[in-house]
């Protein structure tokens, strides 16, 4: 890969551009997502029957046989963009209000990706037993839960619980979607440099929401936990960190993997765990700088670079590659091998939908994360596309498929289908979503965005 180093002034006012537009485009169309019909009304007479009095017999059907709320209503389809606002993208604590914006946007994502429709709902609590309680009241509505921007770790808990306790998927992107992304990076990275994913080794920059589910998903894909070191702000994860040890009540999960991982039982902090590692997984503090690059040096050879903080990657791609990395992957479209869960959520909630799933399993996850990469391998893996673009359409109906297929294997889906309808339906959702936007543009009701 020939990258030039590009201007930094010139980076830095692209990656404002966005911010700048925002408000305007978001003023001028009053939000991103909204309800649609698809039913057809072909007179007056057909309320008689999409409402009184004929809804009561299929209201009373469902009554008698619960599952038929599947077959009679978007029960299916739907899914709730849940969020308290504690942890919005880089924003911190915003509150629910402030939320609402990324959620629609999700939800904009969930439709036109996925042909999944979802609604955003933020909640005016932060309390984890009011949350848990509202998302149980909601969900009768609901084919699924899409869990967003909760702060850590009570991210874990909420999602341990209701997933134990509800009958619908239940799904925090953060956790399961980013995991199922890098590892689908990961795993093409290193057939690149021809190295064994479970004999490799691996340092995590990071030990929030997103890093410990990779390493969780990690786990059950079949690397060594030995293999893996995580680091946090105060530094690699250790038994012998007792401050890790004294807040194991509040947050289990980092105690742990401070126990699992690290076999060599290093110390230290960021430099100390990159030495001699093959992969570095990074979603931590932005940068330029958290990672410096005479670091990077003392990884091994051909070296894999995931430094995915938003909006500013912890090192540039340019100095990792000076540095010695050979591949390197940041959270931005503007260089290569994003590494994005756009990429991953709408597509695995399509497959679990579509066999009307209970819940979804890490092993889903990660026939996601293979589905993608073997999209991306089948184009022609290269060091500067380890991973599909949300430009490469075919993605989504790959994993949609994988999905659908292992929830059936697990026992978790409602309904059996081939892979033949797997792929027949999720085309068919996801053409019928684009056209949708595209019918709209063209006859005027949805205007194009203003000039700013």
């Amino acid at each position: 890969m020939n990258e030039q180093k590009p201007n930094v002034d010139e980076l830095l006012a692209k990656a404002k551009e966005p911010a700048r537009k925002a408000p305007a485009w978001h003023a001028f169309y009053r939000g991103k997502v909204g309800l649609g019909v698809k039913c057809a009304i072909t007179g007056y007479d057909d309320f008689a029957i999409w409402y009184t009095p004929g809804v009561a017999q299929p209201c009373r059907e469902i009554a008698e046989a619960p599952e038929r709320v599947f077959e009679y209503t978007n029960k299916g389809n739907m899914v709730a963009v849940v969020s308290d606002g504690t942890r919005v993208l880089g924003l911190g604590d915003i509150g629910p209000h402030a939320a609402l914006p990324v959620m629609e946007g999700k939800g904009l994502l969930f439709k036109y990706l996925g042909g999944v429709d979802a609604f955003p709902v933020t909640l005016a609590t932060k309390d984890p037993e009011e949350i848990i309680q509202a998302v149980k009241w909601i969900a009768p509505a609901f084919g699924g839960i899409n869990l967003e921007d909760f702060a850590s770790p009570k991210c874990f808990y909420i999602l341990d619980r209701l997933r134990e306790e509800l009958d619908i998927p239940v799904w925090h992107d953060d956790q399961q979607g980013t995991a199922a992304i890098t590892l689908a990076g990961v795993l093409n990275a290193l057939k690149v440099v021809g190295k064994d994913p479970k004999r490799a080794t691996y340092s995590v920059i990071g030990s929030g929401a997103a890093n410990i589910a990779f390493v969780r998903v990690a786990l059950t894909y079949g690397i060594p936990a030995g293999n893996i070191m995580m680091v946090d702000s105060k530094g690699i994860l250790n038994p012998q960190r007792e401050d890790l040890e004294k807040d194991k009540d509040h947050n289990p999960y980092k105690w742990d993997y401070a126990n699992r991982t690290n076999k060599e039982r290093r110390t230290g902090g960021i430099a100390e765990s990159l030495v001699g590692t093959d992969v570095c997984v990074a979603a931590s503090k932005p940068g330029p700088g958290t990672i410096k690059p005479e670091w990077i040096k003392r990884m091994a050879k051909d070296a894999i670079v995931l430094a995915c903080a938003n909006p500013v990657p912890e090192i540039w791609p340019w100095e990792a590659k000076e540095a010695g990395a050979r591949i390197i992957g940041t959270g931005r479209s503007d260089f290569p091998n994003q590494i994005n869960n756009s990429i991953g959520f709408p597509a695995i909630f399509r497959g679990t939908l579509d066999v009307f799933a209970k819940t979804i399993t890490d092993e889903m996850a990660i026939a996601a994360a293979e589905a993608i990469a073997k999209t991306a391998e089948d184009k022609g893996l290269r060091d500067d596309y380890i991973v599909p673009s949300m430009m490469d359409l075919d993605v989504f109906v790959n994993e949609a498929v994988a999905v659908g297929l292992k929830a059936i294997e697990q026992g978790v889906a409602r309904r059996a289908l081939s892979a033949a309808e797997l792929r027949k339906q999720a085309e068919t959702m996801i053409k019928r979503a684009r056209a949708e936007v595209e019918i709209l543009q063209k006859a005027g009701h949805v205007p194009p965005p203003p000039k700013v």
